[in-house]
């Protein structure tokens, strides 16, 4: 009799257990759907001299995004015209050996890189400047997606006067 019990005790927990397991085909169908909808999106293909350099999905640049203004000057040697209203900032520092180490390493990539310095003594590593904020924020979304996972706190300035 105790052997019987033992065995439907067994059995019982077979099932117990058996029926926790997770069902793979809802993650699978989960995931199918995800990359159903990553197919669907739309891309941006970049290319230069009949050769595709970049396949990107677009987005459309956060424009509400908030932007830092501030009183900004360019540092001493630098061309003051490529300083427009608006700025994409990929690194701030307070050492000038960091912020020219930063603007050489752009610079070796073919960014044509401004420093900036604040009231308060930040510099300001510059990679783009435009009168329109839309084309900031669409420069600076393209930059981070390019530098991915590096840069993703780059952000707006917009310059005051």
């Amino acid at each position: 009799m105790k052997k019987i019990w033992l065995f439907g005790a067994a059995i019982c927990m077979i099932v117990s257990l058996g029926s926790c397991k997770p069902k793979q085909s809802a993650y699978k169908a989960a995931y199918e759907q995800a990359k159903e909808r990553e197919m669907d999106a739309p891309t941006e293909v970049v290319v230069v001299d009949d050769q595709v350099v970049d396949v990107a999905p677009v987005s459309k640049p956060k424009v509400a995004e908030a932007t830092r203004t501030e009183k900004i000057k360019p540092v001493q040697g630098e061309d003051p015209n490529r300083l427009k209203r608006f700025s994409v900032v990929i690194g701030s520092f307070r050492n000038k050996t960091n912020a020219y180490s930063l603007k050489e390493r752009m610079e070796n990539d073919g960014y044509h890189v401004v420093l900036g310095e604040n009231d308060e003594g930040m510099l300001r590593v510059i990679v783009s400047s435009f009168d329109d904020k839309t084309q900031a924020a669409a420069s600076r979304d393209a930059f981070k997606r390019k530098y991915a996972p590096n840069f993703q706190d780059s952000w707006l300035l917009e310059r005051a006067y």
